[in-house]
């Protein structure tokens, strides 16, 4: 594991320390939590902007349809 130095604003912080001191947890395994389901949102967010675009793309549509065609050929045989 790598260590991570950064500065935060004195009210994050305090909030911070409260919390882990609530759920009993140290300082660092809140901060890693938090950002783990962050990146994760920002993954989730991306993947949903690039379905948007392909919704757009008649292309991609049409492959998409003939993709699941096939599958439900497959399904049935």
């Amino acid at each position: 594991m790598s260590v991570f130095t950064s500065t935060l604003p004195d009210d994050l912080l305090l909030e911070l320390a409260e919390k882990a001191k609530l759920l009993q947890v140290p300082k660092n395994k809140l901060i890693e939590k938090a950002l783990r389901i962050y990146l994760n949102q920002i993954t989730r967010l991306e993947y949903i902007k690039s379905y948007s675009r392909m919704n757009d793309d008649a292309d991609i549509a049409l492959l998409a349809e003939e993709g699941m065609e096939d599958y439900l050929r497959q399904i049935e045989e």
